[in-house]
């Protein structure tokens, strides 16, 4: 029985120096195996020439010019409007005989837009011409009267009354005339109100009435807008003064026009709180009465920096922007902070100088310490 066992216990000693052995021999094959591999590598590495130095990369710069300020534009919205529109009535009423305008005409000051029919008005004045050519004719020969009495009262043969009789229809008939003068004045004055002239420059807006058509005193007629003095209405708050109005900018479409202040309205309005001011337009403009328009008012803002194109700057950790100065053809970051964006530029200041040279488009495509070739330079 323990003879067994001996020869059990020598049995798994073997064993276990065995796969001693057999593991050390692995371990060593594969020791040899990874430094012949490696020195394999290095042999292939060692034919293969070495790659050439990638070639700076070429870019757009410009230098750094310094500001002590910089203008920020307020906007305010208006409407633009004719300085004159008016519509134009007869005060009279009657038929239309004429009307010379049609909507969309432009006119000038002083042309004939429509006429009424006149025709008891030239009756009238007719009649009234040859009724004050019968009392003048009735006139003379009272005057004439009135001459021989009195000569006949100076010789004594006719009386006080009977002068005094010649006397009073000369009178009389001299009123008469002036009352018919007078008539023939109204109805020369109704005549001339017969007839609509236009009062300015302008064009024509709604049409209202037609030729033909017979209407009341008073009824609009045409409406008449002033084309050549355009205003802009806006409402403004009331820390604006009026000092800052003196040349301003109106922005509608894609013009821009300089304007002036023309008035300024006393009152405020209930709803907004704002008064309303008119400015002037100034220069030629395809504008429309009724657009929209944006008054724009400049204020100057002191602050040291530089203005940069907003494709120069490049966003960095932490909301920070950068921009990429060219050192020594190198690129260094700078940071920056933005005070004001307005047209694809931006007014920055930050850890740069006078003089500095920056890169002004692609900087997304470049980093920190690349090398670089100028390809061109602004400023």
């Amino acid at each position: 029985m323990a003879r067994t066992t001996k020869q059990t216990w020598t049995m798994k000693v073997l064993n276990l120096m065995t796969r001693m052995i057999l593991t050390v021999s692995v371990i060593g094959i594969a020791g040899i195996a990874v430094v012949m591999g490696v020195g394999l590598l290095s042999d292939r590495a060692g034919a293969v020439p070495e790659p050439d130095a990638a070639l700076p990369l070429p870019v757009q710069v410009q230098t750094i010019d310094m500001k002590q300020g910089y203008t920020t534009p307020r906007r305010f919205t208006g409407q633009i409007e004719a300085r004159a529109d008016v519509s134009l009535s007869f005060e009279l009423g009657g038929r239309i005989v004429s009307l010379s305008v049609d909507e969309g005409d432009s006119i000038a000051a002083g042309q004939e837009i429509a006429r009424l029919d006149t025709d008891l008005l030239d009756a009238e004045a007719t009649r009234l011409s040859a009724s004050r050519g019968a009392v003048a004719a009735q006139l003379s020969s009272a005057e004439a009267r009135l001459t021989r009495a009195v000569e006949l009262q100076r010789q004594g043969f006719t009386s006080q009354a009977g002068l005094d009789d010649a006397l009073a229809a000369r009178d009389e008939l001299t009123s008469r005339i002036a009352e018919t003068d007078a008539a023939l004045k109204s109805v020369q004055i109704n005549l001339e109100k017969s007839v609509i002239y236009a009062p300015f420059d302008g064009q024509v807006g709604a049409q209202n009435v037609d030729a033909a058509e017979t209407i009341q005193a008073g009824q609009p007629i045409v409406r008449l807008m002033e084309t050549s003095a355009p205003e802009l209405r806006v409402g403004l708050p009331l820390d604006i003064a009026a000092d800052e109005l003196r040349s301003v900018e109106v922005s509608f479409g894609e013009q821009i026009l300089p304007a002036y202040l023309s008035r300024i309205r006393p009152d405020i309005d209930p709803v907004t709180r704002t008064r309303t001011a008119l400015f002037a337009l100034e220069g030629p403009g395809n504008m429309l009465f009724g657009q929209s328009a944006s008054l724009v008012l400049r204020s100057e803002i002191s602050a040291q920096g530089a203005w940069v194109p907003v494709d120069a700057l490049q966003s960095g950790e932490g909301s920070v922007w950068t921009l990429m100065l060219v050192v020594e053809d190198k690129l260094a970051p700078a940071a920056v902070e933005i005070l004001h964006i307005e047209d694809q530029r931006a007014f920055v200041r930050g850890t740069f100088e006078q003089g500095s040279v920056f890169v002004t488009t692609g900087a997304h495509r470049v980093v920190p310490g690349q090398t670089v070739s100028i390809l061109a330079q602004k400023g």
